[in-house]
């Protein structure tokens, strides 16, 4: 069995005014960087042998904080791409249609011209599935993806069937952990993996999560 531990980055300037962020490169604010350090005792106890973050400096900066040295970065983890939304305010999303926005969430919607969130969970199961592999050919049974709240969102509800209607986003500085079965063909197939922990935040943010 694999333990994959599923982090989301801590808040950003962004995430604390409710921007989208989607894939513009946003550090750490000091908030989040409090957040991340609630966050560390339990990862260090967990002690993961094999780290990889997303592409981006959110992630990246995560990683230092709770005390892990990434062994890889991978693009395939980053945020979704949001097009025009990237940047604007959620509010202002949901005053124009509120229905729109709860259907992007859910995953049943995407702004023109963004990824969809088919594109995304492809994406994201197969970045996982490398640092799984990567790890198991190191000898490593415990893998950290330090990832964001679309792909978390993704890779829970093609791996274990979590529907993101019926769930909160993921928390800033959360933790996730699923069992994967290294003998599966894939990680979508039926047991190939199981929900051990969902959103796990010490230093929980206000109950609304940020996208």
């Amino acid at each position: 069995m694999t333990r994959l531990l599923l982090v989301r980055h801590g808040e950003t300037t962004w995430n604390e005014e409710r921007r989208l962020q989607g894939q513009q490169d946003v550090g750490l604010s000091e908030a989040g960087r409090r957040q991340v350090s609630a966050l560390a005792e339990t990862v260090g106890y967990l002690a993961p042998g094999y780290v990889v973050t997303s592409g981006l400096r959110r992630t990246r900066e995560t990683a230092e904080v709770l005390g892990v040295r990434a062994d890889a970065r991978d693009p395939r983890l980053n945020e979704a791409y949001l097009a025009g939304w990237e940047g604007r305010y959620s509010a202002q999303i949901r005053e124009e249609d509120d229905g729109v926005y709860a259907a992007w969430r859910a995953g049943r919607f995407h702004p023109p011209g963004a990824e969809s969130f088919s594109e995304l969970t492809e994406r994201v199961l197969a970045g996982i599935d490398a640092a799984v592999r990567e790890a198991a050919a190191h000898g490593h049974e415990q893998v950290m993806a330090v990832t964001h709240g679309g792909p978390a969102r993704a890779f829970l509800t093609a791996a274990v069937g979590l529907d993101p209607a019926r769930t909160v986003p993921s928390h800033p500085a959360s933790l996730s952990i699923v069992d994967l079965d290294p003998r599966a063909g894939s990680l979508t197939e039926p047991g190939a993996a199981r929900l051990r922990l969902f959103n796990y935040s010490p230093a929980m943010s206000p109950l609304d999560p940020p996208d």
